[in-house]
């Protein structure tokens, strides 16, 4: 595992919104959270799915539209990579491309591209989103046909997931591991 302290910390330095915004650190923390459950289930690789989750919105300009974004976010890992982190190439590259498509809308990928994409996706009810479809039922839980992995479209997992997504949830290990504090509800 990787310690994400001092790279969340590196990447707020420059961080255009604001760190307990929609896109901010505790989104990160619960796609982290998302992504290790998901880990688990499936056998992606865990280091990769720890640093799509700071890195994919890490370069927002925007909570609205901001295309290229996710590239941005790639980027930007790619300039800390051996500085804050160490990744093999093999793994660096799933990472950049994870961050770099993440808002393009596919399902089919490499296994461990597809755990970050479903961690992020299942955050998605903290805006209101579906997964860009119409929901599934009456709240709005992100469309399992959206989703990649089996583990991610299980019912328990997107009611967990949704569930601190629509009330934005903040981690715990937002404040007792990355040691910043943030004004909402924590889990």
């Amino acid at each position: 595992m990787i310690d994400l302290k001092p790279l969340v910390h590196r990447i707020l330095e420059d961080y255009s919104l604001r760190s307990d915004g929609t896109h901010g650190v505790g989104h990160w923390a619960r796609v982290l959270e998302n992504g290790l459950r998901l880990a688990e289930a499936t056998g992606a690789k865990v280091e990769v799915v720890q640093l799509f989750a700071v890195f994919h919105d890490s370069r927002r300009v925007s909570d609205g539209v901001d295309d290229d974004h996710g590239q941005r976010g790639a980027d930007l890992a790619a300039e800390l990579r051996g500085d804050l982190f160490n990744l093999a190439d093999a793994d660096f590259e799933l990472l950049h491309a994870a961050c770099a498509r993440h808002t393009d809308g596919l399902v089919d990928a490499d296994l461990t591209i597809q755990v970050c994409w479903d961690s992020d996706r299942l955050d998605l009810g903290r805006v209101g989103m579906a997964s860009k479809t119409p929901v599934v039922c009456d709240n709005m839980i992100p469309a399992p046909k959206k989703l990649c992995t089996p583990f991610a479209k299980t019912w328990e997992m997107i009611q967990w997931a949704d569930g601190r997504a629509a009330f934005e949830v903040v981690p715990e290990l937002v404040k007792d591991e990355w040691g910043i504090e943030l004004p909402k509800w924590t889990s």
